[in-house]
């Protein structure tokens, strides 16, 4: 996601590489590159004007001390050098930040019940973000309901009648009731059942409409709603900030859920929306799954935006998945090499639980630079299925025991699997490369990630709150396979991208030699 925005901070970068002080002349021209970008991502143009003016005010001039002391906050070593570039961007983290924030991702929830009004255009996203506060409040320990308050789009209460089944939340609907008079006895409803949260699913619009709107403002004046979310489709763009002030006029809405932000290269809007409409955006809607709604946290998209990944994101996405006793013994085995295909498959089930692999790689610190070096079907999620279906074509010997596959073997793994016998073969290398790397890793202490830089929080060190090495926490990252991840190669990331594709093309070479040989 948000490639285009990436993409400008990183060319304005290489625009001050080499540069000793940072000038009025040089922030400007890598100024240059981030109002590209901006624009081109489709950020509201005075909020672009105010952001490279903010920036180029705390930049210009600025004297930047060449070593720092310790960061404890940022984590820097001690006497780690800044270069002006460095500073540039930690400047433009800043105001990125202070332009999406400060942020309150809390509800008022007084139970009585409490109640929460979703509300915007047709197509954002509404029905299926109402079921993924359901499910997160439900996992919070609150007892919510669901009201099927959108009886215009077709299909639109059975879509919400399935989710609510999926997750275990009732949904409240009435055939043929207007949907003022079906809110106001959802509400006793939900008194009289023992429910303290109630979800209103309200219609859409493909475009403002006036009768719609009218709709909605008798739904709050009757149930008188402490959280009104407007749900916003990112891809829109700048209309989905023209769109907000517009409901918010009518509405006085409590905050913004971005939806499809995952899909979306540009996703301006993200930057954009709360400084035109001073609503902050309390969600973030990642995904199709109903587990994938966030806390939207400024520090981590504006660390993504910048390539620095998003370490927090990624081991609370990581926590949700996982066992933790489970993930800590695999954890312990993979960093001395001792593991097995069945291990490993534990491995991808828990990273398609998380998302998909562009998603997770993005978070991964270093790696901004490196996404671009590596090809698409690398992290293409279909992949991890093709590797699944080998894997599960083994026999329960050869999962334990991957030293056993031969010639035959792999032939029947192949054919069991609908796979060629050259990507069981390059499976069966990666993966013992593969337990060697990771036993090197063990061994030297560091677990380093794509790009290095990945730490592993152990169970003691998140009840502290910090970070730090071990062998608990973050696991083995199976899209890692193959990739030739890690310090002890010696090798840059670029070497190692090149390094894997020259290994594709010996690998189509002998598969084509082996068609021809037929």
């Amino acid at each position: 996601m948000l490639e285009t925005l990436t993409k400008g901070f990183r060319n304005a970068r290489l625009k001050l590489q080499g540069k000793t002080t940072l000038s009025e002349d040089n922030v400007a021209t890598a100024l240059r590159d981030v109002r590209v970008s901006l624009l081109e991502a489709d950020v509201e143009l005075g909020v672009v004007k105010d952001f490279l003016a903010l920036v180029k005010e705390r930049a210009v001039g600025e004297v930047v001390h060449l070593k720092v002391p310790t960061d404890p906050k940022r984590r820097l070593p001690e006497g780690v050098k800044i270069t002006p570039a460095d500073h540039f961007i930690k400047i433009c983290h800043d105001e990125l930040v202070d332009l999406m924030g400060p942020v309150d991702t809390t509800l008022v929830l007084d139970g009585k019940p409490s109640l929460v009004m979703m509300v915007g255009l047709q197509g954002s996203g509404k029905t299926t973000t109402a079921g993924k506060l359901a499910r997160k409040l439900l996992h919070e320990g609150h007892k919510p309901m669901l009201v099927a308050a959108d009886i215009y789009r077709p299909a639109a209460v059975d879509q919400l009648m399935t989710l609510g089944r999926k997750i275990g939340v009732p949904v409240f609907s009435i055939k043929g009731m207007k949907p003022v008079e079906l809110c106001r006895m959802a509400v006793q409803q939900a008194r009289n059942v023992g429910r303290d949260v109630v979800i209103f699913d309200t219609a859409g619009r493909l475009a403002l409409d006036n009768e719609l709107m009218e709709e909605l403002e008798q739904i709050k004046s009757v149930t008188g709603p402490a959280n009104i979310l407007f749900v916003c489709d990112a891809m829109i763009g700048q209309d989905a900030v023209r769109t907000a002030a517009e409901f918010d006029r009518r509405l006085a809405f409590t905050g913004f859920v971005l939806t499809k932000l995952d899909g979306d290269a540009r996703g301006g809007a993200a930057l954009a929306i709360k400084q035109v409409t001073g609503k902050p955006v309390k969600f973030l809607g990642m995904g199709e799954g109903l587990d994938k709604l966030e806390e939207f946290r400024p520090e981590g998209l504006a660390d993504r935006i910048l390539g620095f990944g998003d370490v927090v994101g990624l081991m609370k996405d990581f926590e949700k998945v996982v066992d933790q006793d489970t993930a800590e013994d695999d954890a312990r085995r993979m960093l001395t090499g001792d593991f097995d295909y069945e291990q490993f498959m534990r491995q991808i089930y828990q990273v398609r639980k998380m998302g998909n692999l562009r998603s997770i790689f993005e978070k991964l610190p270093g790696m901004g630079e490196l996404l671009e070096q590596i090809p698409p079907e690398a992290l293409d999620d279909r992949e991890l299925k093709k590797v699944e279906a080998m894997i599960q074509s083994m026999t329960k010997q050869e999962r334990h025991q991957p030293g056993l596959l031969d010639a035959s073997r792999i032939r029947r793994i192949a054919l069991g699997s609908g796979r060629g016998v050259d990507e069981v073969e390059a499976l069966q290398e990666r993966f013992q490369e593969t337990r060697g790397m990771m036993s090197q890793l063990g061994q030297s202490g560091l677990f380093g990630g794509l790009g290095g830089g990945l730490p592993s929080l152990g169970r003691s060190q998140r009840r502290k709150g910090g970070a730090g090495g071990g062998a608990g926490g973050m696991p083995f990252h199976p899209a890692m396979l193959g990739q030739g991840a890690g310090p002890e190669d010696g090798l840059s990331a670029a070497e190692r991208v090149a390094r894997e594709k020259e290994r594709r093309e010996k690998r189509k070479a002998r598969k084509t030699a082996r068609k021809k040989g037929h």
